[in-house]
């Protein structure tokens, strides 16, 4: 299903992605050395709950995961990249972690992440390589367009990454969004441009960079859902939910500090 969202609906879409913003910022802010994934977990539902939001994951139930997430949040630290489920860990000092919340509030979902290097410790390779995610980012949203087709942002998104040397994976992308969270159509991480759906104004995408250091091969974790590196090497992961208007692309999930 590719949705069009009217005026309105468009309106309800930046109230939502505001949102979205918003949470992740504030649980950016409140990560230190220490917290526990548990921790933030609970604070995102306390955040979605007061917002009279509703989150889009803890009845997920995929075909790629196991049972329903359970979960208000993803948080994928170091190998993880995707899916990360919340557990009894508390963060060290130089952990690479991603944030991915996505939640639907006045009947329209956002979806957006952002992976940050924990403490006083931060190996260049690190930085690096969330620095492409982020870059390859701005060339999605760069090229995304009326008239312009699916696989003209994949590309973009897709020369960036390459450019910077990183396998890869075409698995898990980015997509549609609206009403649900996960509609068509898909958005790859790599691609040939002027091929695929041609955008249209009130569309809105979740584009989703996501880069592994030396593979693109992907493990599934013990818990059914927390995808990781073949390897173990660290992994980063960018997301903004953008709506598609008659001047370009606007990004409806900014962090504000």
């Amino acid at each position: 299903m590719i949705e069009i969202l009217n005026s309105d609906e468009l309106n309800r879409a930046r109230a939502t992605g505001a949102l979205v913003g918003r949470i992740l910022q504030t649980l950016k802010d409140r990560v230190t050395v220490g917290t526990n994934l548990l921790d933030i977990d609970r604070w995102t539902a306390e955040l979605i709950t007061e917002a009279g939001a509703e989150s889009c994951y803890v009845d997920y139930a995929p075909s790629f995961g196991r049972g329903p997430f359970g979960h208000y949040i993803c948080t994928a630290v170091n190998d993880a990249v995707l899916h990360g489920m919340p557990h009894d860990y508390a963060l060290a000092d130089g952990d690479l972690l991603t944030l991915d919340l996505a939640v639907l509030l006045d009947g329209i979902a956002a979806d957006s992440a952002v992976s940050f290097i924990v403490g006083e410790t931060k190996r260049p390779e690190d930085v690096a390589m969330i620095e492409a995610t982020e870059r390859a980012l701005r060339a999605g949203i760069a090229a995304a367009r009326p008239g312009a087709r699916i696989g003209d942002l994949a590309h973009a998104i897709g020369t960036v990454l390459d450019e910077a040397g990183y396998p890869i994976n075409l698995e898990f992308g980015g997509h549609g969004i609206g009403s649900t969270m996960h509609q068509d159509p898909h958005v790859s991480n790599d691609g040939r441009p002027g091929r695929g759906y041609k955008l249209r104004p009130g569309l809105l995408l979740a584009l989703e960079p996501w880069v592994m250091a030396d593979t693109d091969e992907l493990v599934t974790d013990a818990d059914g859902w927390t995808l990781r590196s073949a390897t173990g090497t660290r992994t980063a992961h960018s997301e903004h939910t953008i709506a598609i208007t008659p001047d370009g692309a606007e990004i409806l999930t900014l962090r504000r500090p």
